[in-house]
This record gives C-alpha cells, sequence and structure tokens, in this order.
C-alpha cells in the first residue's frame, strides 16, 4: 500500500498563521499552538485598543480646546463655548477646533466672537 501525503489546506492555514506572527518573540512565532494564541490575543488587545485610542484623543482635544479658551480669555469655560457652538448651529468637531486652537488662535478668537454675538 502507498503512502497517501496530506492535502495543503493545513499547512496552508498554519502558513497564513505564522505570516501573521512571524514579528512575535520566542516560541509564539514558531509553535503553531502557541501562534495561534497569541495571534488570539494580539487582535482581542487591537479591538480593544482601537476604541481606548479614540478616547484618548477626545480626552487630548478637549484639553487643548480648554487651555486654549482659558489663555485666550475667550470663554470661561469649554462646556460653555461648546454649547454655544451647537446653538449657533456651527459644525466644527472637536480634533478641528483642537487643531485651530494650536495653530491659529486668531481664528479660535474670531470664531468665539462669532458665537457670543
Amino acid at each position: 500500500m502507498t503512502r497517501i501525503r496530506r492535502g495543503y489546506i493545513a499547512r496552508r492555514r498554519r502558513t497564513k498563521i505564522r505570516l501573521f506572527a512571524s514579528t512575535f518573540r520566542g516560541t509564539h512565532s514558531r509553535l503553531t499552538r502557541t501562534t495561534i494564541q497569541q495571534k488570539m490575543r494580539a487582535l482581542v488587545s487591537a479591538h480593544r485598543d482601537r476604541g481606548r485610542q479614540k478616547r484618548n484623543f477626545r480626552r487630548l482635544w478637549i484639553t487643548r480646546i480648554n487651555a486654549a479658551i482659558r489663555e485666550s480669555r475667550v470663554s470661561h469655560s469649554y462646556s460653555r463655548s461648546i454649547n454655544d457652538l451647537y446653538k449657533r448651529q456651527l459644525l466644527l468637531n472637536r480634533k478641528i477646533l483642537a487643531q485651530i486652537a494650536i495653530l491659529n488662535t486668531n481664528c479660535l478668537y474670531m470664531i468665539s466672537n462669532t458665537i457670543i454675538k
């Protein structure tokens, strides 16, 4: 009876996992079982940290806007100025406002004057 060679599907799956884990250190990139576990762990961490990154950037933008508003004495607080923005229906998100606050303070001053009037 001749020897039957197995198919290529399982080998292809393992190769794909090894390519994903090729930058991992030690056994995590060499042994199939630990490679699969580390891949799952890496994907879970990536999914979790995408949400964390959004939160962190939003906090950073709010801090920058608040600092610029208080420094230029445009308004008393961040929350009042954002509330006035919504009342005036000016569609500027926090990311754009933070960039304006850093790069062009005069523009932020002009925006706040239009809000107050």
